[in-house]
Formats: C-alpha cells, structure tokens, sequence
C-alpha cells in the first residue's frame, strides 16, 4: 500500500496500554491519497485502538512515528482543529462516575439533552452552507428532532452530520454505519465515495459489514493481535478472485485465526507481590475517588 505520497504513515509503532504486554510491537502501515481503506479484524485485535492513535488521542513514540498528513497525529493539534483529520466511532455518550459502583467505576451514558438537531449543526461556525444542506438532505435529519427523544439511529445521524461538516482529508470510521439502515448506509458510502474521488480525500473504516463493500474498497488492511497480516489492494486480494464475497474471505480468515489461538498453550497468570501495603488500602488517592472531592 506503499507510495511515495501518503495520507497516512505508521514507522516502527509501539503501543501497550497501562499494566499490559505491547498490543503494537514494530508496526508499520502505509496509506496513499485517495483510498478507501477498509480496516477488517477479530474483536480485540486492536482496530479501535490504530484508529485511536492515527486520530491522536494516544501519544506513541516520537513525532515522526505516526504520520498524517504529513504531521504528527499527536502533536499537530491543527490537524482535527482544521477538520482535516476526522474521526467517527464509538457511542455518541460522556462519561460519569457511578457512585452505586462498589469500586467508584467510570461509566458511559448516551449524550442527550433537551435541544434540536437545528441547535447542533447550525451552531458549528465557519461551514458551507451548500454541504450542510446537502448532509441533512442526504442523511434525512429532521431538524426538529428533540436529541433527548431520539432513536440510537437517528442520535447517529446527527453525530455523523457534525462530524462531516467540515471537508476533511483523512476520515477514520470505526463502525460508524452500525445503527444505520440500509439506505442511510448506502447513500452514506456513495457520498464517501464521492469525496475521494472528487477531493483526493482518503478513508479507513473498520467494520464488520461487508455488504456491497467489494466495489466500493480501494484497499484492505487485516490486523490479527496488533500485527498487520495484510495490506493491498482490493484487486490484488487473491481470494476475492475464487469468493462468492468479501464477507465470506473475512469469514475464512477469523476462523482460521481461531483454530490457530485454540492450538497455543495456555500460560498460567504471572504472580505478581505487592511492594507495599499502601497499594491495598481503601484510602488510597485515585482517579475515581478524585471524582467526589
């Protein structure tokens, strides 16, 4: 997927979260201008998490290791600011602390307040009035929808006409069209589509839909454990050329990722002592006590 311009560049990436092995360890991945990428895995095979870090919400290594548009995902804040960098996935929620939790956890509720879809989009400032128009029309949003009474899909919408509001170069799409219906999807992807053919733009979407994927694709990019198994292009997909369909090769590719698992030994959990009897106590500072003082 290499070229000698490109949207997006991964060099050498190491990534682990808090407490746990390197999900990442020497990852490498290479995006041109104007493709429509499509991010295919396991669940927990680390697709949210590259997206994550390619948005710049995980600091990895230095400035030069992840790439996009030609600056650093972490360090060029002017990249999302400018909107040239986009990013979609996950619940439209925040996060709050649950004080029936026995251990004070965090939890997640959906965003929703007594206010219109009219309030949201037209309160974002510096946008073109013709592609505004165009994505209440193509999305089918109806202005007076009260966000606090509103379906998962039509919450999703919104979400999706905010964030696509301004012309971006780079979209990242984590199951963005899950609550979607059909023709919301499809005319979605049409529009996606569009952008990159028209604008050069470039797209990488993880999803576990692969209806009608196969002839809108550019490129593939299969991750197994935090390692990147695969990345071409669509047509250079060998099995693709003797499949009924995308989903049937991705299929085929999952399960012989699971017989593969079945066959390792099972390590026994690591022991690990505790230095101190501080780490124990119940009055110890932490982030969710914090929350209440």
């Amino acid at each position: 997927m290499a070229s000698n311009s490109s949207s997006i560049k991964v060099c050498g990436m190491q990534f682990s979260y808090e407490a746990q092995t390197p999900l990442f360890y020497d990852f490498n991945l290479d995006i041109s201008p104007g493709s429509r990428c499509l991010l295919v895995g396991a669940n927990g095979s680390g697709k949210t998490t590259l997206l994550k870090i390619l948005a710049g919400k995980h600091m990895v290594g230095g400035r030069d290791v992840v790439q996009v548009l030609s600056g650093s995902a972490f360090h060029d804040t002017q990249l999302v600011c400018s909107g040239d960098l986009a990013y979609l996935g996950g619940s439209w929620s925040k996060t709050v602390g649950c004080a029936w939790s026995p251990v004070y956890s965090e939890g997640e509720i959906p965003l929703q307040g007594d206010f219109s879809a009219e309030h949201m989009i037209f309160g974002v400032e510096g946008i073109d009035p013709v592609r505004r128009e165009k994505l209440i029309e193509l999305l089918d949003i109806d202005l007076q929808w009260r966000m606090h009474k509103v379906s998962d899909g039509q919450r999703r919408r919104v979400q999706i006409c905010l964030g696509l509001l301004h012309p971006f170069q780079v979209l990242l799409l984590d199951e963005v069209t899950v609550d979607l219906d059909v023709v919301a999807r499809v005319d979605l992807l049409d529009f996606f589509k569009e952008e990159c053919d028209q604008r050069g733009a470039t797209i990488v979407y993880a999803t576990h839909i692969f209806d009608g994927l196969e002839t809108w694709a550019t490129h593939l990019a299969y991750i197994q454990d935090g390692e990147l198994k695969r990345a071409k292009k669509l047509t250079e997909v060998d099995e693709l050329k003797s499949s009924a369909n995308l989903l049937s090769v991705v299929e085929s590719w999952l399960r012989s990722e699971t017989k593969t698992e079945k066959k390792k030994p099972i390590k026994p959990p690591t022991q690990t002592q505790k230095t101190s009897p501080i780490g124990t106590s119940p009055f110890m500072s932490s982030r969710h006590m914090a929350y209440y003082r």
